[in-house]
């Protein structure tokens, strides 16, 4: 329902990074996903705008969360890559052009603890390096 609803409301700007991130909280929050954190890459990263990391209980609902975001963009007329992961249910990504999409199980997102990768680019600076 919420698909049909941000669908039709952004039809036009279907590709604006903005409208997809909001597409894809949305479907993480209707089907119950855990611990969502969005990460702003703009000026930060060439990658894309913006890495949404989040979890789901178990293999079966990571790869479900996946199928949902997939289903989703291309009602939309987005391109999608197929995504990765998606056989194992460990760790999923979902390549939505400027929005990318990890899923996991959590004991494997605590492992790769993607957040605290990326949290180096994301805090102010440590007032050992600051220059005088």
């Amino acid at each position: 329902m919420t698909d049909t609803l941000v669908q039709d409301s952004t039809k036009s700007n279907s590709t604006d990074p903005a409208a997809v991130l909001t597409l894809v909280r949305e479907i993480l929050e209707d089907h119950k996903a855990e611990e969502t954190v969005v990460i702003d890459l703009q000026g930060k990263s060439t990658i894309g705008d913006y890495m949404v990391i989040a979890s789901g209980t178990s293999s079966r609902q990571v790869v479900a969360l996946a199928e949902h975001i997939v289903q989703s963009l291309k009602k939309r007329g987005l391109p999608t890559v197929k995504p990765e992961g998606i056989r194992q249910g460990d760790w999923v990504l979902v390549d939505a052009g400027n929005v990318i999409v990890h899923l996991f199980r959590p004991e494997v997102r605590d492992f790769y603890n993607l957040e605290k990768m990326w949290e180096v680019d994301l805090t102010e600076p440590d007032v050992n390096t600051t220059t005088h």
